[in-house]
């Protein structure tokens, strides 16, 4: 029986404002990308949404972002080059570190929010940046977005990856996102999601708006936790997948 995974971020709320129900979302996903404290997040969110995803053996993986709390780091930002690599540092250390207390570990990384999306156009920005995030955990698994810079990236440097696609974005006939400011750039609806992501999934490729099909590495579905229909489009994904003959499976990642 074919298998995927099927990640969320989540851990992105901030001291009193709550942002997603993550709990009910560690029901349904496999993985879940928990922010660090970079554009989202604080040490309380952070333990206490690792100690959930324990709780319920889901895969844990670290989110960092841009250092943009105020624009929930979907702000494109010219930082230097050194000190964004020590920041996807910090945030990893942090998210490592966290996860050890309660018992845990983190197996993999995934970039977050405008931090992903320039990394999944510049091959070299997503390899300084992955290096900076295995130099203080060397066994993650990059999680990246599928057929773009960011796989590049991985290939060249050999380390262990999985191929993300989106239940919940359009995309461009590049392979990546379409920007969010776009009409139609994020989709609502949980049964086109669900079956969007079936096709996708049987057909080993990302369809995108413009009629395209470009072959891609589908090893897990993201699902944006902070969206009113987040839970809604995780269990209309799972149930697709699932009557599709797709099983739910952590994903163990590729080499080169």
């Amino acid at each position: 029986m074919p298998t995927v995974d099927l990640n969320a971020d989540m851990g992105e709320s901030f001291g009193p404002w709550k942002m997603g129900d993550d709990a009910a979302l560690l029901q349904i996903i496999s993985s879940a990308n928990i922010a660090c404290g970079g554009h989202a997040g604080d040490a309380d969110v952070m333990s206490a949404t690792m100690a959930l995803a324990r709780d319920n053996g889901v895969g844990i993986g670290a989110h960092p972002g841009f250092m943009d709390l105020a624009g929930f780091g979907r702000n494109r930002m010219s930082v230097p080059r050194g000190t964004l690599q020590n920041q996807v540092r910090y945030q990893v250390a942090a998210s490592v570190g966290m996860a050890r207390s309660l018992g845990t570990s983190v197996r993999h990384l995934k970039l977050h929010g405008a931090l992903a999306n320039m990394a999944s156009e510049d091959e070299i920005l997503a390899r300084d940046l992955y290096e900076a995030a295995l130099s203080v955990a060397p066994d993650l698994i990059v999680m990246v977005l599928a057929a773009t810079a960011q796989q590049d990236a991985v290939q060249s440097l050999g380390c262990k990856w999985a191929g993300e696609i989106f239940a919940d974005r359009a995309y461009n006939d590049d392979a990546t996102l379409v920007d969010r400011s776009k009409p139609g750039a994020v989709i609502h609806d949980a049964a086109l999601a669900g079956e969007r992501m079936v096709k996708m999934v049987k057909a080993g490729a990302i369809l995108t708006e413009g009629g395209q099909t470009i072959p891609a590495a589908i090893d897990t579905i993201c699902l944006h936790g902070d969206t009113p229909e987040a839970v809604d489009i995780a269990r209309a994904v799972k149930s697709s997948l699932q009557e599709a003959g797709i099983a739910l499976k952590c994903f163990d990642g590729h080499t080169g």
